[in-house]
């Protein structure tokens, strides 16, 4: 297992290395579409979210996820669109810190959660215009589908 700081290093590199050079509907239907494709190859009962902060652009829900995916999906990703981190990346700094992601610092936790899970998308020389968040997995494996879905995206474009 990677040492903590090695994997804030992780994320951060992520978040560096995947960016696009531009981000519209279709480029989201095909990562939305990207994601729908290892959700089944994986038979992984989650819910695909791709959004700007005031626009669904892709929503799909697999078999076996749940309502209160839609809810989490939600809170991670708006975590993601407000701070322009991966939820994953913001969960981890905070746990270093001894910190959580509460009231005491503007985050009612009913609206937000720093579980992995949800990316910002990034445009080069735009910077974030969306967030893409897979929920039902564990965090970790929320975060690894997003990964996979957005190499492979990447490398074709």
């Amino acid at each position: 297992m990677a040492s903590e700081t090695n994997l804030i290093d992780v994320l951060a590199e992520q978040e560096t290395r995947l960016v696009f050079p531009a981000f519209d509907e279709t480029v989201a239907l095909a990562v939305g579409l990207e994601l729908v494709d290892i959700a089944k190859a994986e038979k992984a009962p989650v819910v695909i979210n791709i959004r700007t902060p005031n626009r669904t652009l892709f929503h799909a829900a697999m078999p076996g996820s749940a309502p209160d995916n839609d809810v989490w999906a939600r809170r991670k990703s708006n975590v993601t669109l407000r701070l322009h981190k991966a939820s994953m990346w913001v969960g981890e700094n905070n746990r270093l810190k001894g910190r959580t992601l509460g009231p005491d610092h503007g985050f009612d936790p009913m609206d937000y959660a720093d579980h992995g899970g949800s990316f910002p998308i990034r445009v080069k020389g735009t910077g974030v215009v969306a967030a893409v968040t897979v929920s039902g997995l564990p965090s970790a494996d929320d975060h690894a589908m997003i990964i996979k879905a957005l190499e492979a995206q990447l490398s074709t474009r």
